[in-house]
């Protein structure tokens, strides 16, 4: 059995990094399928003194660490990660267990820019590497003017975004069975 963790970097319901996780979910084929919620509150040491970890930080943190392999969708906001994607890493940092230690992690964004989220996923990468995550290098996937590239059910319409989004998922796969 594969589980498969999907992050989106956006809290919106119908944004289209939902939507891109969603379809990348569907090719690789999971025998589950989670969907993290980072709907948490912002990272306070005062907050982690006087109550400990949230309990909705520690579900994320169980959820990754039960995941055989997790997708992340980031947006990207004035050239950068979105503030809760960044917050999500930084209270599952304060979590024991090293959770992301050697987890299979594809990188993947959707933006209204015309990069498609590159800078968000440079971005993304140096904010995970002290957490040593087995990151896929590639192909990356860059959905540009994504509000246009999904059709009314929320299907990514572009062949190109859907054959690279397939090769990543096949080395996602092989990476998460390996």
């Amino acid at each position: 059995m594969t589980t498969l963790l999907g992050i989106s970097g956006a809290l919106r319901q119908a944004s289209t990094n939902r939507l891109l996780l969603r379809n990348a979910a569907e090719i690789f084929g999971p025998d589950s399928y989670v969907e993290a919620d980072l709907n948490l509150p912002l990272y306070d040491g005062d907050l982690e003194e006087a109550g400990g970890i949230p309990t909705a930080v520690q579900t994320l943190a169980d959820q990754i660490a039960a995941a055989d392999a997790v997708i992340i969708a980031t947006p990207e906001y004035n050239k950068a990660i979105s503030g809760v994607l960044k917050n999500a890493l930084d209270w599952v940092s304060r979590t024991k267990g090293g959770v992301w230690r050697d987890k299979p992690v594809a990188i993947m964004s959707a933006a209204a820019g015309r990069a498609g989220g590159e800078r968000a996923q440079f971005s993304l990468r140096l904010a995970m590497m002290a957490f040593r995550p087995n990151i896929l290098q590639g192909p990356e996937v860059l959905v540009a003017n994504s509000a246009n590239e999904f059709d009314a059910g929320g299907k990514l319409t572009n062949e190109r975004y859907r054959a690279q989004i397939t090769e990543l998922m096949d080395q996602l796969r092989a990476l998460a069975e390996a």
